[in-house]
């Protein structure tokens, strides 16, 4: 038997006053709660229990023995159900990380539903427009548009897939025009979001035309994606945005697409965390909670139609 066995069968003996009536509690053999409680004294090198053919005692050192297990196994008792209100109830600060733009757009909304379904969690939510080290900044969960954490300790599930796309006002289109092929594109604002892989670099994709890898110059360009998305809206020029920012502004009219026909690399959301095999129930409820939300709009359908 390990340690606590041994301190458990301990008290019981002790507070039971009988080998027999401990071992039937515990599920033991008489053989070996006596071999245990033998094993115990021997590693100890002191006598616990006086033992008489009526009751079996505690000896002197038995009894002080007895109150610092009985002390120690109610911790251990508490440590234990505490692990397991957290693991069952989802409850505490439970911190979140993101761009500001996915914070805006798809965080900051659902956060009412969120809070009357677990209102014992609460939230901190830091809008990061780079990757913030989850270990080291205490973040339990980061939503990133790569397909891979560099560390082994991170686990990744997928949210959805995203294009990116070119648009504009219709005021800008209207004064500037349409650009019709890649070339066209020499001649408008353009405006780039800093933080893109290789942002003055655009690798497009046509079913029929195959790959064109374009060289620009931006007019503005900025770390946060709705600055860009702004300045687009006011008429500056053509962005360049993942589907997932600019979504509802193409829907709307507010914003209209551009060479719709040539695709650039798509993005893919992911949820990372830390890789536990029990996770916190405060983190596995938010997963659980955003995939299903992201089901429910079915937004990959709509992101990279």
């Amino acid at each position: 038997m390990d340690r606590w066995s041994q301190f458990e069968l301990f008290v019981q003996v002790a507070e039971l006053g009988s080998l027999s009536r401990a071992a039937e509690v515990l599920g033991m053999s008489n053989a070996a709660a006596s071999r245990s409680l033998a094993a115990l004294e021997e590693r100890l090198g002191a006598r616990l229990v006086e033992r008489s053919t009526r009751r079996l005692g505690l000896s002197q050192t038995g009894e002080a023995f007895y109150r610092q297990c009985k002390a120690a196994l109610v911790q251990m008792k508490e440590a234990e159900e505490l692990v397991n209100a957290n693991s069952v109830a989802p409850g505490g600060m439970l911190r979140v990380t993101s761009s500001l733009s996915f914070c805006m757009k798809h965080i900051s909304p659902i956060l009412p539903r969120f809070h009357r379904l677990y209102p014992d969690i609460t939230l901190d939510l830091v809008a990061a427009n780079r990757y913030v080290d989850l270990l080291d900044s205490g973040i339990d969960v980061a939503i990133r548009t790569r397909e891979f954490e560099p560390d082994s300790n991170i686990a990744v599930r997928r949210l959805a897939s995203t294009r990116r796309i070119l648009a504009a006002a219709p005021g800008y289109l209207a004064a500037s025009g349409v650009p019709r092929t890649l070339e066209d594109l020499a001649t408008h604002d353009l405006l780039v979001y800093s933080h893109a892989n290789q942002p003055n670099s655009l690798r497009f994709h046509h079913r029929q035309a195959g790959e064109r890898t374009l060289e620009i110059s931006a007019l503005m360009q900025s770390n946060d994606g709705q600055i860009i998305r702004a300045a687009a809206l006011e008429g500056l020029g053509i962005l360049i945005q993942p589907n997932y920012i600019i979504y509802d502004d193409v829907v709307a009219g507010r914003l209209v697409p551009v060479l719709d026909d040539w695709d650039l690399p798509r993005l893919t959301i992911n949820i990372a965390y830390q890789g536990r095999k029990h996770l916190p129930a405060k983190v596995r409820v938010f997963i659980d909670f955003l995939v299903q939300h992201f089901e429910e709009m079915d937004y990959e359908r709509k992101w990279t139609r």
